[in-house]
């Protein structure tokens, strides 16, 4: 063919042969994109169950419990002392703060509202108003550098938990029971226990499994009442009845899924359907707590008020982690408790109050049943607060900066790592991103970050995304780190 003859490749060329050679080039295009969507449903359909899997590598934990502290933790309030706050307070400071909020009085220090201490062993310091948490500082692992990428409450507590700002991505948890199941075939991998009064500021979206199959979504378990909503039939039944009809309705719906052999949503519906089938039949016994010991109920305070809810709540997380659970949310208090804009004092003494006993008791709880080791407790708010003064009283939102603790899975007892500036503001010392911190858990899970992928939309997404984030292992914090080889 020559530039001045644009048809010369089909010149001599019947109609019929121009028509099948030119069409079959659509078609192999078509059938090359179509083989393309069978692999990837194929790929990702291996892991469409709860069976439990084995991780990239020999894992140091095998669960996580984690306890969100939704609002904004104060970190010059409880976890990290600053003398020049103490020593400036009333003065202003030529810090270019990021302001979130009106009402803030610009660049006006203000000190911490309670004193601290030292703690255990370790001599841990923290504020006299955590005395339980401080009680544990020889277990935990107190990182004072935390930082995120956005200072409003949801786009912060969707950030944490899918390491993402944008809304639409599977939490941690998903990932984490997509990768490695369940070890309770009558469980979810993934339970949500909030406060029954309600949700906190962003809800669901911070439980979601997003474009990961809904299987690996968080279940919510409610600490109040029957625990698993529906789970008990409206009217009473004969013995042997309710699995007799459950099992004529699993044979149903598999029946129903021969016409659609490649319809995967099907397939999750139906296991989801079977899930919650067996969970009917087997759940209920697993979150009485009735055989609790009374050392056990005082322990996480069930027979005080103030932390009757929450520390109900961790209990239950214990038992759940026990009974083979993957991954366990904890909530406290609806909404944002921790958002202290005002009345610093009287605010961080109720929630603490609440939440102080419970979160220690679960450490304590799960070292002395052997549990600890192999379960990873991570205890964070969505961001922290600013060394200014708002309303006089009360911090703004801060990005910059927040403290969270781990505890057990190989993480550093007694252990502080990183540190902020000289006012608190900005994480300034051995800095850790929320993507390192997702990617540090996953590591303890035996499992590789970068290598735990899903096909969506023609694209393998992760969890950490470490090619646009930078996300690492922060080895630093890590007792014994998860060996990358294979198991």
């Amino acid at each position: 063919m020559t530039n001045s003859d644009p048809h010369g490749a089909f010149r001599g060329m019947s109609r019929r042969d121009m028509l099948r050679q030119s069409g079959l080039g659509f078609g192999s295009l078509a059938l090359g994109s179509l083989l393309s969507a069978d692999r990837a449903a194929a790929a990702n359909k291996a892991a469409v169950d709860l069976r439990p899997r084995q991780a990239h590598f020999a894992p140091q934990a095998r669960a996580v419990i984690m306890l969100m502290q939704n609002g904004g933790p104060s970190q010059m309030e409880l976890f990290e002392p600053k003398p020049d706050l103490e020593k400036f307070h009333g003065k202003q400071h030529s810090l270019k703060v990021e302001m979130f909020q009106t009402g803030s009085e610009q660049n006006t220090l203000m000190k911490s509202v309670f004193p601290f201490k030292k703690y255990g062993a370790s001599g841990m310091e923290m504020a006299e108003i955590i005395p339980h948490i401080g009680g544990i500082a020889d277990e935990i692992c107190l990182v004072r550098s935390m930082f995120t990428e956005h200072a409003n409450h949801t786009e912060a507590l969707v950030m944490f938990n899918t390491g993402k700002i944008f809304q639409g991505k599977p939490a941690l948890g998903s990932w984490i029971s997509y990768a490695l199941g369940t070890e309770n075939e009558n469980l979810p991998a993934y339970v949500v226990l909030r406060d029954p009064a309600g949700y906190n500021t962003s809800g669901s979206l911070t439980w979601s499994s997003a474009w990961l199959p809904a299987l690996f979504r968080g279940t919510e378990f409610s600490s109040q009442g029957s625990p698993i909503l529906n789970l008990k039939p409206a009217r009473p039944q004969q013995p042997g009845a309710q699995g007799d009809d459950l099992g004529f309705l699993a044979w149903l719906n598999r029946l129903h899924q021969k016409n659609y052999p490649h319809d995967g949503e099907l397939e999750t519906r139906i296991q989801n359907y079977e899930l919650a089938a067996r969970m009917q039949l087997a759940a209920g016994d697993l979150v009485d707590i009735s055989k609790e010991s009374e050392a056990t109920r005082k322990l996480y305070g069930l027979e005080n008020p103030e932390t009757q809810g929450y520390g109900l709540r961790c209990l239950m997380a214990r038992k759940l982690i026990e009974a083979g659970v993957r991954f366990v949310q904890i909530f406290p208090k609806p909404f944002q408790p921790w958002d202290t804009h005002s009345k610093t004092k009287e605010e961080l003494g109720a929630i603490c109050a609440a939440c102080d006993q419970p979160s220690a008791a679960l450490v304590t709880d799960l070292k002395q049943r052997g549990l600890l080791d192999s379960t990873i407790v991570l205890w964070s708010g969505e961001f922290g607060r600013l060394p200014v003064s708002q309303n006089g009283t009360g911090r703004d939102h801060n990005r910059n900066a927040f403290s969270l603790f781990l505890a057990g899975g190989g993480f550093k007892a007694g252990h502080i790592h990183g540190a902020t500036d000289e006012v608190g503001y900005k994480a300034a010392v051995d800095r850790v991103s929320v993507p390192d911190l997702h990617a540090t858990v996953l590591n303890q899970l035996g499992l590789d970050h970068q290598a735990l992928t899903y096909e969506h939309s023609g694209r393998d997404e992760s969890l950490t995304d470490a090619s646009l984030s930078g996300a690492k292992v922060v080895t630093q914090i890590l007792e014994k780190p998860a060996a990358p080889q294979k198991a």
